[in-house]
């Protein structure tokens, strides 16, 4: 199944050193590519990054300390500023990526603040690192770690690593007492559900909590890892949401609870 673009201007096509990113005028606004998948549109991001985020602040016991590996906007930087964060550490490996969606994006970072995040003058540090690396070999400790990056592939590719149960046990490492950890986790329709399917067999080996959300009103759904034991994890965020610090314009409490399990062929997959 393959998915065309009318792309009405080009702002910006270039090949990185990771990846071929185009920067696209489209019918959704401004959307940003990468290796020919749509990453995000000024459209629908905020839905995306959202589904992405929320779920992930209201299931941490504290958010103070942040780590996003990947997500080249920084949308979910700055929700969790918004929520309170004190530190946000973001890594991605291509820093061309990050400084163009700066750059061209109307959403996420702006040019000064992305200087900003680079010399780590405020709660955002921005590294131009491999994400793998440096959740192998640091010390910091977390209440979130995100992972954010383009869907696992079935044929091989450098990000893959990203996805599988062992770097997610290395994530786990990182957290604080009631952290948690989430990716996006893939699609939920029977005919993409591979990778998703694959992500919640791994979140259920690693993790004693994981909760899913599976955004109803973009493609994509969301997996959350706790260490410990929540008994109703749908529960502990529908009574957080109230009290949030950042206060989400695409998720209410029916939301929470509507697109709080997994379609069947997903939990059949455990059985």
């Amino acid at each position: 199944m393959t998915r065309h673009w009318r792309v009405d201007e080009v702002v910006v096509d270039t090949k990185t050193d990771f990846q071929h990113l185009v920067i696209a005028r489209t019918a959704q606004g401004l959307s940003l590519f990468c290796d020919n998948d749509r990453q995000s549109t000024e459209l629908s991001q905020l839905t995306y990054h959202e589904a992405l985020m929320v779920p992930a602040l209201l299931l941490a016991d504290t958010v103070e300390r942040v780590l996003v590996i990947g997500s080249s906007e920084g949308v979910v930087c700055q929700m969790a500023v918004q929520h309170g964060a004190s530190v946000v550490d973001h890594i991605d490996i291509d820093e061309q990526a990050v400084k163009l969606c700066a750059e061209h994006l109307p959403y996420g970072y702006t040019p000064s603040e992305l200087a900003a995040a680079e010399k780590g003058e405020g709660p955002v540090r921005v590294q131009y690192i491999d994400g793998f690396e440096y959740i192998r070999t640091t010390s910091e400790k977390y209440d979130i770690v995100l992972v954010d990056l383009p869907d696992e592939r079935e044929e091989e590719a450098q990000h893959n690593r990203l996805y599988g149960a062992d770097f997610l046990r290395m994530c786990k490492a990182l957290l604080r007492p009631g952290g948690v950890v989430v990716n996006q986790s893939g699609c939920q329709t029977m005919w993409r559900n591979t990778t998703l399917i694959r992500s919640w067999q791994r979140f259920n080996e690693v993790f004693d909590t994981v909760a899913y959300y599976g955004s109803d009103e973009h493609e994509w759904a969301y997996l959350f890892g706790r260490a410990d034991v929540v008994e109703d994890p749908t529960a502990l965020m529908v009574e957080r949401l109230a009290t949030a610090g950042y206060r989400p314009e695409s998720i209410d409490d029916l939301a929470l609870l509507g697109n709080s399990i997994p379609p069947y062929r997903v939990r059949q997959s455990l059985a």
